[in-house]
């Protein structure tokens, strides 16, 4: 059970910082997954307040500020046009409607959970997240970090054009994934990132590893056994250590397939 002494609208993201520097104090967001735990809050840090709950384009970038919900990212067309529906797809499991609505995007980044559709998918864009006092990293350093307590502010993601796909694997409708491949390629160069190991969501690249021109089934099934074998996996009580390495090779190749398939 959650117990909170204080609920604290904070005006300034310095407030926030300063007030999350307390280990008793806790940054919010949606509260979708932080209520399921057992633990005492002294000070509950809202940061609604804060106009960080909106999506903005430029012509170099998405900038989704942490407050954004994950079904501001499901609808934003500008978004789903850019990776092709990948992040729709990507949240669209994720329990319910309801549940989106309220679920953050800060919340889901900044936990880093090994189950994360969210964090697996933006792996494979040119992605960033801005912090309060860490300034702006990739996200696959930000994946590798520490917990610590600044705050997230923002999610960078840049345009570059390139072909992203996302798939996931689950027992049943809603759940969470067993499994979750992201796959984008950029010329030549192809990012696959591999989630829900049941691990957290890791990146690797590889440049010029298929042909340029029409690149056989061969050539995508070597570089997708390559490229399952850079991830360790592990079993719980939702799969197998051996069934999650072989989907995560079912599905990188297929997304590696769907990547390709407008260029030939």
């Amino acid at each position: 059970m959650i117990t909170i002494n204080n609920f604290v609208k904070v005006k300034t993201l310095a407030e926030a910082y300063q007030l999350n520097q307390k280990r008793t104090n806790v940054v919010i967001g949606g509260f979708m997954w932080l209520k399921m735990g057992n633990r005492k809050i002294q000070n509950a840090i809202d940061l609604s307040g804060l106009g960080l709950n909106k999506i903005e384009e430029t012509d170099d970038e998405f900038r989704i500020g942490s407050m954004c919900t994950l079904r501001d990212l499901e609808l934003h067309e500008g978004l789903n046009n850019e990776c092709q529906g990948a992040l729709k797809e990507a949240v669209y499991h994720i329990v319910g409607v309801q549940f989106r609505n309220g679920a953050t995007v800060g919340g889901s980044i900044y936990g880093r959970y090994g189950f994360s559709d969210v964090l697996t998918c933006l792996m494979v864009l040119d992605c960033y997240v801005e912090l309060f006092k860490g300034g702006i990293i990739s996200l696959k350093e930000f994946a590798k970090k520490k917990y610590d307590n600044d705050i997230l502010v923002r999610i960078l993601i840049k345009k570059d054009s390139r072909k992203v796909s996302y798939q996931s694997q689950r027992n049943a409708k809603m759940d969470f994934p067993l499994i979750a491949v992201a796959v984008a390629k950029k010329k030549n160069n192809i990012f696959v990132a591999v989630g829900a190991r049941p691990m957290k969501a890791k990146l690797i690249q590889k440049s010029g590893c298929l042909s340029e021109q029409n690149p056989s089934q061969e050539e995508i099934a070597e570089f997708a056994d390559w490229a399952k074998g850079q991830f360790s996996y592990g079993s719980n009580m939702r799969a197998s250590k051996e069934y999650r390495e072989y989907l995560a090779y079912v599905y990188i190749k297929r997304g590696v397939k769907e990547v390709l398939k407008d260029d030939h």
